[in-house]
């Protein structure tokens, strides 16, 4: 009798030495949903790199439809990489969203990624939460030449239900006062970038309220930078003010929008690049260049999320 309650106390110890280790992902795949309170949404491996380095995530959880098994703790904070552009990003939170594998239950949504931006409303390196993220593609497009009645060739049409969201002002707000005075990084090679753009010698990196433009074009200049502007003001009936690029939150607005969770949603985009090329430099060479702030963006966006995050963790649902 002694020898088998020994087997049994070495068998419960193995087990649960399972359990703690790799474990913890069998257990989670056997068990029950994963309880996820806070979702931490990025688009490719650079932008979720930060996450799993300063963050103690060691329990995958594969979903069917997700190429990259989420990383969660045992917090309730996940992090899903969406792969980019709209449609893979509709593709993932569509398969998340429905997963019999997540408790999503009060669950909170931060896209955290990088993005272009325009230098007369951001600089490298800053931190913008959104209150509207603004589809860039639906519409007619045509050549300004040929469309002189109207402003840079774009023909608005119909709203089809995505081309804007305006997120909750309230959860936008907090999430602005909790992080507007932190402090950004920064690098000398972004320093020496922004001062060849008019007004951003000695800018630096800060968290702003500005608005997002998705587009599945990663396009670049001057004019379609002041086109972006115009869209948004079209759909945002001159309230939203365009400040950061990308190619993915529309997507990831809709979804979470069709499953009723918007008002739980909050965007925030860091910029890796200026959207247009400085005075001299051709459109070829600024496609080519290296503005420096690629490593800033990523940090400064795992940075400014991450506070947000552990804020929503403690309060709970």
């Amino acid at each position: 009798m002694r020898r088998f309650s020994l087997l049994l106390a070495a068998a419960l110890a193995a087990a649960l030495a399972v359990v703690g280790g790799v474990p913890l992902s069998y257990a989670a795949e056997r068990g029950g949903p994963t309880r996820v309170r806070v979702l931490v949404v990025t688009m490719f491996g650079g932008e979720t790199a930060p996450w799993l380095k300063n963050r103690s995530l060691p329990v995958p959880v594969r979903v069917d439809g997700v190429p990259d098994p989420l990383h969660c703790d045992r917090a309730g904070l996940c992090v899903v990489t969406t792969g980019q552009g709209k449609a893979n990003t509709a593709a993932t939170m569509t398969a998340v969203l429905t997963s019999r594998r997540l408790d999503l239950r009060g669950a909170y949504f931060i896209t955290a990624g990088i993005a272009g931006t325009s230098p007369k409303t951001g600089t490298l390196g800053f931190a913008a939460w959104a209150h509207y993220i603004v589809d860039y593609d639906l519409g007619h497009h045509l050549p300004p030449e040929e469309a002189p009645s109207h402003p840079y060739g774009f023909v608005q049409l119909g709203n089809v239900g995505t081309n804007v969201f305006q997120l909750d002002d309230a959860l936008v707000d907090t999430a602005y006062r909790l992080t507007k005075d932190m402090t950004l990084t920064d690098t000398p090679t972004a320093a020496a970038e922004r001062a060849h753009y008019p007004g951003q010698a000695g800018t630096l990196p800060k968290v702003a309220v500005c608005d997002t433009v998705t587009g599945d074009n990663w396009w670049a200049g001057k004019t379609l930078s002041e086109k972006a502007q115009y869209i948004t003001g079209l759909w945002t009936k001159g309230k939203g003010t365009y400040c950061t690029t990308q190619m993915e939150d529309n997507a990831t607005a809709a979804v979470l929008a069709r499953f009723g969770r918007l008002d739980h949603y909050l965007n925030l985009r860091t910029a890796s690049n200026f959207d247009q090329p400085y005075p001299g430099q051709t459109l070829e060479q600024h496609l080519a260049s290296n503005s420096g702030a690629f490593g800033t963006s990523t940090q400064n966006a795992y940075l400014v999320a991450s506070k947000v995050a552990d804020h929503l963790l403690r309060r709970g649902h």
